[in-house]
């Protein structure tokens, strides 16, 4: 935990002096090798991922507004503006482009070139997706890091059960707009037969439809709730963690920030560097690295955080075993 809070004071630090680096006159910059950096998020939910990210250019020996621009697009979790954002990175004839915020990015950028390289963050099987052809040797123009978020939607309903051993059922809120939600919904059906808890699904695409799904759980008397991951709910979470704690129900997320923010637990690879990856990884494309001879980055480091402030309130014990294991334990 050291190591975590320690890295992410130091990406914090790289966020603040990025408002002091000079911005370096258009004529200049048009000498220097552009990075497209497409995300389906908004810019206001992404300041520690691009600061991961650009830790990890400088890293490689780029800085940006120095030796390197980077062309920012954010579709703001309007995915259907994704395409439309990439081909316009490809008409302006970036070096590389960083393709973040889950896989509907990587598929955008995918369908606009066959030629520019690009680093993708997903967190599925990048080759189920058809995005790489092996791990070992993606073989195109793609590369990348697996985060394997939505594989462990399964580990994350375990938690939950363990935490909330009473609750016999479990809501999962997902959106059906992610391309990983028919392999999340699986996994969790799975799960919860092999624990013998009852599902109950709720997809939500707009953020209006989550009071309704929160007044419909605490009616039907479901006592804890799993948030699929995804870019769309992850960026509702301040919203979804007031629901949660107005109706009392115990809930899991994808990230820490919702922890932070009041939620009760947190389950997944560590964000930071994961982005951290990608940037050195773009880096070393700029540097004449084919991603074709860059192999997958998966992650190795997985992170509990739990909110005892909040358990406390729902009135839950938690086990000795989640506080040794927490990366991050919040009171």
């Amino acid at each position: 935990t050291g190591a975590t809070m320690r890295r992410r004071d130091f990406i914090k630090a790289v966020v603040g002096s990025a408002a002091t680096w000079p911005v370096t006159a258009r004529a200049q910059q048009t000498a220097l090798p552009v990075v497209g950096f497409l995300s389906s998020r908004a810019s206001v939910d992404s300041e520690l991922d691009v600061a991961g990210f650009r830790l990890g250019l400088s890293q490689t020996g780029y800085v940006e507004n120095q030796n390197v621009v980077i062309e920012y697009r954010w579709a703001k979790n309007q995915y259907d503006r994704l395409p439309g954002l990439a081909a316009g990175l490809v008409n302006r004839q970036v070096r590389v482009i960083a393709a973040l915020g889950g896989p509907v990015t990587a598929l955008a950028v995918k369908e606009a070139t066959k030629t520019i390289p690009f680093v993708f963050i997903v967190g599925v099987d990048p080759v189920k997706l058809g995005l790489v052809s092996s791990f070992a040797k993606p073989d195109g123009n793609a590369t990348g890091v697996n985060m394997f978020i939505t594989a462990i939607e399964a580990k994350r309903l375990g938690l939950l059960h363990e935490l909330v051993p009473s609750a016999k059922q479990i809501a999962a809120i997902l959106n059906p707009n992610s391309p990983e939600m028919d392999r999340q919904l699986s996994d969790l059906q799975a799960a919860a037969q092999a624990l013998g808890r009852e599902l109950q699904i709720f997809r939500v695409t707009t953020e209006p439809e989550f009071e309704t799904v929160f007044a419909t759980l605490a009616q039907n008397g479901v006592r804890a709730v799993l948030v699929g991951a995804d870019p769309f709910l992850n960026s509702h979470r301040e919203r979804i963690v007031s629901l949660a704690g107005r109706h009392r129900i115990p809930a899991i997320y994808e990230t820490r920030d919702s922890v932070v923010a009041g939620g009760l637990i947190s389950y997944a690879p560590d964000f930071d560097d994961g982005y951290h990856q990608a940037g050195i990884y773009v880096g070393r494309i700029l540097k004449g690295e084919r991603p074709a001879d860059l192999p997958i980055i998966q992650p190795t480091k997985f992170e509990m955080v739990i909110n005892l402030k909040t358990a406390k309130t729902l009135g839950l014990e938690v086990p000795y075993k989640f506080l040794f294991t927490a990366a991050e334990v919040i009171e």
